[in-house]
């Protein structure tokens, strides 16, 4: 009871001889002391009992010092519902149970009458309550609880205006907490719900918090978790985890599944020396920006420092990013669910939000970005840089953060543009090969020889007729002598023209090159030969049908056959396409052809004349996306059509022919308005597809699906485009090259006043503390996409960036230009699937490490480098040097969750 000690100084008078009652009231109503002074917010002021605030008035209003008016002691006893904790009573009104005086006219009325024994003066702040300033008679009272203790509250008052982070720094105290255990509160809300007070600047007004409501302190766990946010199976963690202790920062990230891109990006990060020593250090509490309409409130920076704070707790083997993958989740939806992603677009993400989340500067202003205008780049560049920390500044700005300059120049006019822009990560790209290699299957126009697949290596950016030149080398055919197309599931997804790009054909598209007549083309009028599409249909059937329907199905691959513009007559066709299939197609013997003596009545129907056929071009039939693949090895049968039984089909031939003869479309279906059916035959409106069709018992009989299918590999097809190696600094200096803007991405000329091709060049002005550089193994175009696995040779020590670095330099600072790797973030596998890894540089003990999700095992230095290096992380060697590492701790035992690093060439896959 420090407080009624004190109020015993009040009980007596402090002065005998008064002043007179005028000049009392003088003093205590007016003037700068008196009660009727305006208030000030902060300033102390006190509370007096109405009653004998009245009677006072009405002694000194009688200017008699000995009247019986005489109020006696300060007695404020019906303010106060019990004499013990002195508490104030509830609903009292100012003006009719107590007056406020200023703290000089209370020390005058105390010095002069005394205040009752025991009673403590009744001292309240000034506070601006919504633009109000008031005297705070009631202030908060807040009953405080630990988390491990919820049935032992502690009463502590709070003004209206006091932070939150008062309360945070009051409970530790109450309850013999040490500062340097970190703590965070829960309420209780009126439904019985428990709530975290996150945002700690905000008042207690502001927090909605109430008199009487229940506020919980909890202390985060020496293993860096807290116990509320971990699950109920998990709290019987068993005896040997909890007793565990190793070498901080060495701990894996379990996958949640897919997650290896989020585990590896987060490895990354964690060592990056000055950002884990911020978090550690709890130097983000300070900084957490709540109100930012940019950030994620704070969310995603608490959450990654629950990782650090675990991770480097050196209480860990591994633990699970569940709660991260969660608010990862809820604030980027391209993040949501399981499936497999890019460590470096979670990375970039991941940056991002901590900045705006920590991001120093509460209310951005507005910025407006200006052009060089002729100036020198040094005043450029340092006022793009004061612009951008005038809305940015957080510790991701001074940890990654650097500054382009990018030029522009305009190809009519010449106008140059100069522009300094920040940037968090370079992404550098991978000197690419002109050359690709692409399997293909030559067809020859002899039916004795299998079709043979060929490896061949052509121009990026050629053409079909490159395709056909290169087959030429292998084969001796004339590249006039051919014809391209893409096969899918038994049918030409397209015949390509000689001009068309090579870009089209796709590393998974099935391509055919068919040998034809020198004479030929498909649809030329001007030629003596003309080709045909040719499909093999077999006749199944139709299960949805009675007997007297049946259906179709296409199977093996099409051809591509050269017939003389003489010799188009059905039977003649016929005798073309066996002498082609003779291969797989045995011809009947004698008795199996005198089978009856019906005779053919449409023996000499002709083709129509080719005058009659529509002009050709590359046909293309739609993007299929499904069914089976027409590759060599494949037998699978599609279903095209359902048409009535052979009573309705045009017979082309005679019965004992192995099979007939239909014009389709180029789907392979029976197309009738394709052609046209008279007395003088048939007259095409469209280019010409045939099927051979086949009756079941003919197939099996005649067709020998085996020898169909059968193909020889040239010797070309043990060919491997060998890869040299780059040198990092090449992907550097690539990145640096002047490049002409593409048609989809155009820049806006002031000077001509329309959107131009311009070139533009990027430079590097500064770079900062930590560099990260991504390389751009991922292609992406229109007609294909691609992983480039090229070993990139990169330092480990002395990157030496001086020579790229365009910003005037310090000679006498040669470190603030060379850096040494800290991280990798590697990807095994292709486009569709992967794994991703990480190999780190642990910031106390210098060793390195490869975290392969929830194992992690010791690696060497040259260990390091593969062709699965996907983003690096430097160390500027000034900031190295600046954060000062502890000595070298010897190695930990490892624990039962480490395994050996395997070859960086043979790693699993997801």
């Amino acid at each position: 009871m420090a407080e009624v000690s004190a109020a015993a100084l009040y009980r007596q008078p402090q002065c005998k001889a008064m002043p007179g009652l005028d000049s009392q009231r003088r003093q205590i109503e007016n003037g700068e002391t008196g009660r009727e002074r305006p208030l000030r917010v902060g300033e102390s002021w006190f509370l007096v009992e109405q009653h004998w605030y009245k009677q006072w008035e009405l002694y000194v209003q009688g200017r008699d010092q000995d009247s019986r008016t005489f109020p006696g002691y300060i007695n404020n006893a019906e303010l106060f519902e019990d004499q013990i904790n002195w508490h104030l009573k509830k609903g009292l009104l100012e003006g009719e149970d107590y007056v406020l005086l200023p703290a000089a006219a209370w020390h005058h009325l105390v010095n002069w009458y005394g205040l009752e024994h025991g009673q403590p003066p009744i001292e309240h702040k000034v506070v601006e309550l919504h633009s109000i300033w008031k005297v705070e008679v009631y202030p908060v009272e807040l009953l405080l609880v630990k988390h491990s203790d919820m049935d032992t509250p502690h009463t502590a008052q709070f003004s209206h205006t006091d932070s939150v982070d008062l309360v945070l720094c009051t409970a530790p105290e109450q309850f013999l907490v040490s500062p340097q255990e970190e703590t965070r509160l829960w309420i209780k809300n009126a439904e019985g719900f428990f709530k975290r007070l996150c945002n700690t600047h905000i008042t207690v007004l502001d927090a909605a918090l109430k008199s009487g409501q229940l506020v919980i302190m909890e202390t985060r766990n020496r293993d860096g978790t807290w116990t509320s946010a971990q699950p109920q199976a998990m709290n019987s963690a068993s005896e040997e985890d909890q007793e565990f202790h190793g070498q901080p920062g060495i701990c894996g990230l379990t996958n949640l599944g897919n997650t290896c891109f989020m585990n590896s990006a987060l490895q990354c990060l964690s060592n990056v020396p000055q950002l884990t020593e911020y978090f550690l250090k709890n130097c983000y509490l300070e900084e957490l920006n709540f109100c930012n309409p940019l950030g994620m409130k704070g969310e995603i920076a608490e959450a990654y420092a629950d990782l650090v704070k675990q991770a480097w707790s050196g209480r860990h083997r591994s633990i699970m990013p569940n709660v991260f993958k969660t608010k990862v989740g809820h604030f980027a939806s391209q993040f949501l669910g399981y499936q497999q992603h890019d460590s470096q677009e979670l990375l970039s993400f991941l940056l991002d939000g901590l900045h705006e989340d920590l991001n120093r500067i509460k209310k951005k202003e507005y910025v407006e970005l200006c052009d060089a205008a002729g100036r020198p780049d040094q005043e450029v560049a340092q006022e793009a840089w004061q612009n951008h920390k005038r809305r940015n500044d957080s510790v991701i700005v001074d940890t990654f953060h650097g500054l382009f300059k990018s030029t522009l120049v305009c190809p009519d006019c010449g106008n140059v543009s100069v522009t300094f822009d920040p940037f968090c990560y370079l992404s550098v790209p991978l000197p690419v090969s002109h050359k690709r290699v692409l399997e293909v299957f030559f067809v020859s126009m002899d039916p004795r020889r299998k079709p043979e697949q060929h490896r061949l290596v052509i121009p990026k950016k050629g053409k079909i007729s490159d395709l056909c030149v290169a087959l030429a080398k292998h084969t001796g055919v004339s590249p006039e002598r051919m014809m391209v197309a893409d096969v899918f599931s038994h049918r030409f997804y397209k015949i390509y023209q000689l001009e068309e790009s090579l870009s089209s054909i796709l590393d998974r598209d099935d391509i055919f090159i068919y040998e034809v007549s020198g004479r030929a083309a498909v649809g030329e009028n001007s030629r003596e030969d003309v080709v045909l599409p040719i499909y093999l249909r077999e006749r199944t059937p139709a299960q949805d049908y009675n007997s007297s329907y049946y259906g179709l199905m296409l199977f093996g691959h099409p051809l591509l056959v050269s017939v003389p513009r003489d010799r188009l007559s059905w039977d003649a066709l016929y005798h073309i396409l066996l002498y082609r299939l003779s291969r797989y197609v045995t011809r009947p013997s004698s008795d199996d052809e005198d089978d009856g003596d019906e005779k053919d009545t449409e023996d000499k129907d002709n083709i129509p004349k080719p005058g009659h056929m529509a002009g050709g071009s590359s046909q293309d039939f739609g993007m299929e996306q499904a069914g089976p693949s027409s590759g060599v090895a494949g037998g699978h049968r599609a279903p095209v059509d359902s048409s009535p039984g052979p009573s309705h089909w045009p017979q082309r031939a005679r019965r004992k022919h192995l099979f007939t003869l239909q014009t389709v479309n180029s789907n392979g279906t029976s197309d009738r308005s394709t052609f046209n059916e008279d007395t003088h035959g048939v007259s095409f409106s469209s280019q010409p597809y045939i099927a051979i069709d086949w009756e079941p018992e003919m197939k099996k009989r005649y067709y020998d699906e085996v020898e169909a299918e059968g193909y020889v590999k040239h010797d070309c097809v043990g060919y491997v485009l060998k890869k040299a190696p780059v040198r990092l600094q090449e992907c550097i200096e690539l990145f640096t090259t002047v490049e002409t803007l593409e048609k989809e991405n155009p820049w806006y000329c002031p000077t001509c006043k329309k959107h131009q091709l311009a070139t533009k060049k990027l430079d590097l002005w500064t770079l900062p503390e930590t560099l990260i550089i991504h390389l751009k193994r991922f292609s992406y175009t229109k007609f294909s996409r691609e992983k480039l696995d090229t070993l990139v040779e990169f330092p480990i020590r002395d990157l030496d960036f001086s020579e790229f670095v365009i910003k005037p330099q310090k000679e006498s600072a040669p470190e603030l230009y060379k850096y040494d790797l800290i991280a990798v973030s590697n990807h095994y596998g292709g486009l569709r699937d992967g794994h991703y890894t990480t190999f780190a540089c642990n910031k106390d003990s210098g060793q390195w490490h490869y975290f392969d999700d929830n194992s992690v095992s010791p690696v060497t230095e040259n260990q390091l480098e593969s062709k699965a290096a996907y983003v690096l992380f430097y160390q500027r060697q000034d900031v190295a040097r600046r954060l000062q590492p502890q000595p070298t701790l010897p190695e930990p035992p490892a624990s039962p969750a480490c395994s050996s690093a395997p070859s960086p060439e043979s790693m699993d896959v997801n």
